[in-house]
């Protein structure tokens, strides 16, 4: 099994610097078979957590840059690929300033190597906020150390010669080399320091802000193998592993005869776990022959199980729980400003409002896999994950043997969302591998992916506001009925202390009630905003139609002039100052973009809703056009976008179609996603009862990107969450109804 992939590009066509360290650095030597390596460490320090060498310590290397005789140029793809695009992009930016010829360029897949990469993953839409500048600089350094053996072999002054796509030149001699031919004498030349390199003015970028298509794509359209469910290693056999329908359920006994005497069947065995649903829990592996066989056998399989305490729960009574919970008096404080109470009492109007959202799974389309072998003590993993370092961690606990014997392969994921931020699925198949004796490829079916997920926690809200006699906010109060235990949110349920309004009113609290909760919660898309987003920004308008205020108005009202927001202290790193500013301009770009005006010449059963967030640096506000008709069935009929994410979109076609994806995923969401809890266990099973959104569902999502004087950020999750409000507000203004409550419900809509 190779241990990269390779890939070949086929092109058609700040406030960065404080991630910077000043003990970063760069070594030059030879690649195998002639030619130049730079190695340079990373700085990411600052998001990341990974420490950078000091000048006397070992080197460990971050990142590869290569350049062969021929001139084909190789950069390592440290991060994992899981749709969003990092494949291209951040090669990308080393490639413009390498001054290298796109056409030339190839990219591989790193395998998990901390030694070389320090942390590596995918998550938070961090990969363009760490690596810009330090990519960058990497790139730069290589262009001048390519000039540098130029101007030797010419004899003349470096300062006299210049790059242009893979090629030096000296122009008062009319000479031009290429960087294959100078890369062998590059690989001797002392390497420059990464603080001082030399960067491209942003008006030379060549490769940065073109529409570039994905390195992986010719092969993902022709079905070559990339992704974890494709990978084969010599002598494999297939496995599945059956767990508890109910989180936290223990096996008693299994018919293991039985399953054993199927066709194609090799084992059947009980797995006894631990407590960590993230890990290793009770279960019985079945392995085959044939991936078909071990998965027919689960309809064979009898288990015993000691369902425990989880079996007592379900979504109807959290929300009989979450209802008394929201009259009695609060057990939590997030923050509090000002004087509420009083500020209600002097208000000219009072507005209250209950909002909830439900459980969601991720639904990714690759259902969890891993292949492991083990052998000698040693463990080789394949797997589709965002954290190949965590990854590792696992199956070596799992197992009990030194990380330094575990080694990780990382594929390409199809579909993240968050959903492979945990690897359960590694612990399963490392485990299966080891008992088995040969190596097994682990593969769960959809009913097994829906049902045993770290699922995006459902939430209740309970708003009150006080307006005065201007309609102007003058107090705020929400209080948050979710999950957790000893005075803390379950993962991914809790309420941020910086959510908007605060900072915009004088007179705000945001507290909170707790909920027990045996069912795994995690990161979902756009984690913590994908649901807060839709409460705080629908009840905004409704306190808009309280004021009589046109939406966008009372938005840019509250916001007030531009100015920066300082995050509150001990916020994580992650959440950086809101600045104003920016936010008003995509709101006011996007209201121009869609006509806002023209919202109120629009017919009866059909309305434009707006909505803006602030998540994961990036800035976004959308407008919705939908119809309703008499059935209640909504459609959408456009959406618009604007979004600030900084300088520069690195590859304006990636990008367009992460905020694309990004509106669509949202969209699947509202119209028809939850899942239910039952007994302890979830009710959905199929895609046909937590349903995709459709293609004839999908409206024209027209992208409008604000350059600003700010570092580029991500882009893979900060346009999910305005689409929910702007949806359910375009919905009122089409029929006076308002949605409280996601999934939209159209027998709530239908006309009298």
């Amino acid at each position: 099994m190779s241990r990269a992939s390779r890939t070949e590009n086929s092109s058609t066509g700040s406030d960065g610097g404080k991630l910077y360290s000043r003990r970063a650095f760069l070594t030059v030597g030879a690649a195998a078979g002639g030619g130049l390596m730079l190695s340079y460490s990373l700085p990411l320090t600052a998001l990341a957590g990974t420490g950078a060498a000091g000048a006397n310590s070992p080197v460990k290397l971050n990142g590869f840059i290569s350049i062969a005789p021929d001139g084909t140029v190789t950069i390592m793809a440290m991060n994992p690929e899981i749709g969003q695009g990092v494949k291209t992009s951040l090669p990308m930016i080393v490639a413009d300033e390498l001054d290298a010829d796109w056409s030339r360029v190839r990219t591989e897949q790193a395998e998990i190597d901390t030694e070389r990469y320090g942390r590596q993953y995918a998550a938070g839409s961090t990969a363009t906020a760490l690596n810009w500048d330090p990519l960058r600089r990497a790139g730069a350094a290589g262009r001048q150390l390519l000039i540098a053996a130029a101007a030797s072999k010419w004899a003349v002054p470096e300062s006299e010669c210049s790059t242009t796509a893979g090629v030096v030149h000296h122009v008062p001699s009319q000479r031009s080399i290429g960087y294959g031919a100078l890369a062998a004498l590059a690989a001797t030349m002392p390497p420059p320091d990464l603080k001082t390199v030399k960067l491209k003015d942003p008006r030379d970028f060549r490769i940065i802000g073109q529409p570039i298509p994905g390195v992986d794509s010719p092969l993902i359209v022709t079905g070559k193998p990339l992704f974890g469910i494709d990978v084969t290693v010599p002598g494999m056999l297939y496995a599945v592993f059956a767990k508890c329908p109910v989180f936290g359920g223990k096996v008693v006994s299994a018919n293991l005869d039985t399953v054993k005497a199927l066709p194609g069947v090799r084992q059947a065995f009980l797995v006894k776990g631990g407590a960590a649903t993230n890990g290793l829990v009770d279960g019985v592996a079945i392995v085959a022959d044939r991936w078909w066989q071990a998965n027919s056998a689960l309809d064979r399989l009898e288990v015993v199980w000691d369902e425990g305490a989880t079996a007592t729960q379900s979504s109807t009574g959290f929300a009989l729980t979450a209802a008394e919970l929201a009259k009695q008096p609060p057990t939590k404080s997030v923050r509090v400003d000002g004087d509420v109470n009083a500020a209600f009492a002097s208000a000219a109007r009072v507005v209250e409002g209950s909002y909830s959202f439900p459980f969601l799974a991720h639904a990714t389309l690759e259902p969890q896999n891993c292949t492991a072998w083990v052998q000698e003590g040693k463990v080789e993993i394949w797997a589709p994950t965002q954290v190949p370092q965590p990854s590792r961690t696992m199956a070596a606990t799992t197992l009990g043997v030194p990380e330094s014997q575990v080694t990780v392969h990382i594929t390409r994921s199809g579909g993240g969302f968050g959903r492979r931020l945990n690897a359960d699925f590694v612990a399963e198949a490392a485990w299966i591998a080891k008992q088995a004796g040969v190596p097994i490829k682990l593969l769960w079916n959809r009913q097994q992916d829906l049902q045993h997920d770290f699922y995006r926690p459902a939430g209740y809200h309970n708003f009150k506001a006080g307006l005065d006699a201007t309609g102007k906010l003058i107090a705020f109060r929400d209080h948050f009925v979710t999950f957790g235990a000893d005075g803390k949110f379950a993962d991914s349920a809790g309420l941020q202390q910086n959510e908007l309004p605060a900072r915009l009113v004088p007179n705000l609290e945001f507290v909170a009630s707790l909920m027990p909760l045996g069912v795994p919660t995690g990161s979902l898309r756009a984690p913590g905003s994908n649901g807060q987003a839709f409460v705080f920004q629908s009840f905004l308008d409704e306190l808009a139609h309280a004021a009589g205020k046109d939406p966008l108005d009372f938005r840019l009202e509250l916001l007030g002039e531009p100015r920066v927001l300082p995050v509150a202290p001990g916020t994580p790193p992650t959440q950086l100052d809101f600045n104003i500013k920016r936010m008003r301009d995509v709101l006011l770009l996007v209201a121009a973009k869609s006509d806002w005006a023209k919202r109120l010449q629009l017919p009866a059963g059909r309305g434009m809703g707006i909505a803006f967030y602030y998540s994961h640096r990036g800035y976004f506000a959308e407008v919705v056009d939908a119809s309703v008709g008499r059935d209640g069935v909504v459609k959408v009929n456009k959406v618009w976008v604007a979004g600030d994410v900084g300088s520069h979109i690195i590859n304006p076609s990636g990008a367009e179609n992460q905020v694309q994806g990004s509106v669509l995923d949202a969209l699947g969401v509202a119209l028809g996603q939850s899942i239910t809890i039952e007994a302890g266990r979830v009710v959905q099973s199929t895609m046909a009862e937590f349903p995709l959104l459709r293609m004839d569902q999908a409206p024209p999502v027209e992208v409008h990107f604000l350059a600003s004087d700010y570092a580029p950020t991500g882009m893979g999750e900060p346009a999910l969450p305005p689409l929910a409000p702007a949806l359910c507000n375009a919905i009122f203004a089409a029929t006076g109804k308002r949605v409280r409550h996601l999934p939209i419900d159209p027998l709530l809509l239908k006309s009298a």
